[in-house]
């Protein structure tokens, strides 16, 4: 898995499973900005009340002068900064989080790799949340409803942008209003590269056991520090 879905991966845990308070720093109109506050205060509230989620997903990877890449799956996510993503197409593979290590196991490949959640990038990255240190302030200069389309209608689009620049340019998460569930969530770098997470069969406070965020090699198959 490529830093890029790492990122993604741990952005998404961060919004849907330990969203810290936000604040939206935007010069649109005031009535726009009143909309934009009331949907951020109610996810806030909704959110926060959730102690897992379990989803399907379609993940679409993008760039420029490539052809598009597409796999999908099924994500488990727990409270406090474990999570579980099965890739079932177009390749089987294992990303998980313990809360303490990241690992990555592709069959085919015949060897896992091992993270620190402590070394695997700046505390002021993304990871950090998963630590239970820094907030969306610290991350994110501007947050404000984007001006690209939802995919499905009637949803809204929010645009997160970074205050460091190095993590990635933009962050695009698509809401559906009423139930205010995550439907996308698209991580756009600065030369182009993008990836669209799309969610179904969203189900919020799952049994979630402790096994299910436990790796356990397959006999035969090396744990590799990274």
């Amino acid at each position: 898995m490529s830093q890029l879905m790492i990122r993604l991966a741990f952005l998404l845990a961060l919004l849907l499973i330990n969203p810290p308070a936000i604040c939206a720093q935007t010069n649109i109109k005031p009535d726009a900005r009143s909309e934009l506050d009331q949907l951020i205060d109610a996810l806030q509230v909704k959110y926060n009340k959730l102690s897992s989620l379990a989803a399907d997903f379609s993940q679409v990877y993008t760039a420029p002068g490539q052809r598009e890449r597409r796999e999908s799956g099924r994500l488990l996510l727990k409270k406090p900064g474990k999570m579980r993503w099965d890739y079932t197409s177009p390749e089987t593979k294992l990303f998980l989080s313990d809360g303490k290590w990241l690992y990555e196991y592709v069959p085919s490949e015949k060897y896992a790799t091992r993270s620190s959640i402590k070394e695997a990038g700046d505390l002021r990255s993304p990871f950090a949340f998963l630590l239970g240190r820094g907030n969306l302030r610290s991350d994110f200069k501007r947050i404000e409803f984007a001006g690209e389309s939802p995919i499905k209608a009637g949803n809204k689009v929010l645009r997160l942008v970074p205050k460091r620049a190095q993590d990635f340019k933009e962050l695009l998460v698509e809401i559906e209003p009423k139930s205010l569930q995550i439907y996308r969530l698209s991580i756009i770098e600065p030369d182009g590269e993008r990836s669209d997470f799309l969610f179904t069969n969203v189900r919020e406070n799952v049994t979630a056991p402790a096994t299910q965020f436990t790796f356990k090699a397959p006999p035969g198959v090396e744990v590799r520090d990274n």
